[in-house]
């Protein structure tokens, strides 16, 4: 019966059925050939179990904080201001998309979305400066995975209630393997620029000039780190503090920057509605799905399998990370994480692996697959805009893939880099 359901499972993912339905059909059609037809009559309790959880309700909060962001013409007073700020230096280009991108990481927390953006605005500078085209596509591509793990994180939200840990603890986690991943591309970028001699320096700016594009760009980078101070604080929850940016966003945008108008809200509101609706129904059709994995007792399997291979913590870590990395070749972090929480997450308590760390190098692993041939969502949007073949971009973006797994090799096997901070700020 199973081994029909995923062949179902996997001919419906193959043939571009969207997610939810397949999880739906796949959950259905276990049902119907197992003869249990009594069955039937819980679904409707299933599905909207999967999603009757208060902490869902930051998803549509952090989603028009970013849509609110975005409209309210957020993202060219970013970038202007870095730019400003390190432009200057040689190769500052880099630094300034890796910057960039990590702060629209804080506000957008989409890979997608972040790695759209840059190549939009700041790809098409960078060739100007002398960066070949691959190259400046390339890094842009990279710098974008970093959304899911800086906070606040809509994918770390899912994790949360997906395998009922703390969001808030899984935000401030995600903090050091963050950095850890702009420092790295920071290397790359730096020794890149050193080689390429053709590079346009630019002046550095008046201070004047600097200090105003500080003041323009201030109330924007305020919100990220408000949400994020109020939740250490313990002033709000995760939940709270997206209402609250929710509200300081909108302000911003009509009365700081001007930019939101009341069409421009609508806009901003059909969009958050139309994302939310399709990521919780993609959630509520995957309760069902797990509901058949639990029944067939797979966690069970997966954890019996991977022990009859080896008792080493070492050895599983690898094993468990490898089929990460080959999961997110082919499906986007949120349909994973909310497939393979439910699978993996006995097996990781049953070695004593903290969830708060699972729930980092899981992200970190599943992201990775969206910079990574031969489907790697990122590198066709990418390609899209800057006009990059995606063969060429594959192979621009391969320093940034292994520096990548190496910073996730690191933050697997040394598990305080994402359980101190949680861990510091409850004592």
């Amino acid at each position: 019966m199973l081994g029909i359901t995923l062949l179902v499972f996997l001919i419906l993912i193959v043939i571009g059925m969207p997610v939810a339905f397949v999880l739906g059909i796949s959950g259905l059609t276990y049902i119907l050939i197992s003869g249990q037809y009594s069955f039937l009559i819980n679904i409707p309790q299933t599905l909207v179990g999967g999603i009757n959880k208060f902490s869902l309700l930051a998803i549509p909060f952090y989603i028009l904080v970013a849509e609110l962001m975005n409209a309210g013409g957020v993202t060219k007073h970013i970038v202007n201001f870095f730019r400003k700020l390190i432009g200057h230096f040689v190769g500052g280009l880099s630094y300034v998309n890796i910057v960039v991108s990590a702060f629209l990481s804080s506000i957008v927390g989409s890979v997608n979305a972040v790695a759209a953006i840059t190549s939009t605005s700041i790809v098409p500078e960078m060739r100007k400066d002398g960066y070949e085209n691959s190259k400046a596509s390339a890094l842009s591509a990279a710098s974008a995975i970093m959304g899911p793990i800086i906070p606040p994180s809509m994918v770390l939200i899912i994790f949360g209630v997906s395998a009922n840990t703390s969001v808030g603890d899984l935000f401030i986690a995600g903090i050091i393997p963050g950095i850890m991943l702009a420092v790295a591309f920071f290397v790359i970028a730096y020794i890149s620029a050193r080689k390429n001699l053709t590079l346009v320096k630019h002046p550095r700016p008046k201070l004047y000039d600097l200090s105003g594009s500080f003041i323009k760009v201030l109330p924007a980078l305020s919100i990220p780190m408000f949400i994020l101070i109020g939740i250490i604080k313990g002033v709000f929850t995760p939940t709270e503090a997206g209402a609250v940016g929710c509200l300081i966003a909108l302000i911003l945008g009509v009365f700081v920057y001007k930019q939101l108008t009341w069409s421009t809200l609508l806009t901003v509101l059909f969009r958050t509605g139309t994302t939310t609706g399709s990521l919780l129904i993609i959630m509520s059709t995957a309760s069902l799905f797990s509901w058949v994995l639990a029944r067939e007792r797979i966690p069970q399997q997966i954890a019996d399998i991977l022990l009859s291979i080896s008792e080493e913590h070492w050895v599983i870590l690898l094993l468990i990370n490898i089929f990460l990395l080959f999961v997110g070749l082919f499906l986007d972090a949120v349909t994973a994480i909310i497939i393979l929480v439910p699978v993996f997450l006995p097996v990781i308590l049953e070695i004593g692996i903290d969830p708060i760390h699972f729930g980092i190098f899981m992200t970190l692993n599943l992201v990775i697959g969206l910079i990574t041939p031969p489907v790697g969502i990122s590198l066709f949007i990418v390609s899209s805009i800057t006009k990059v073949s995606v063969y060429k971009l594959s192979i621009a973006v391969l320093p940034y893939v292994i520096a990548s797994i190496i910073v996730l090799l690191v933050i697997v096997y040394i598990p305080e880099l994402s359980t101190w901070l949680p861990s510091l700020l409850r004592d």
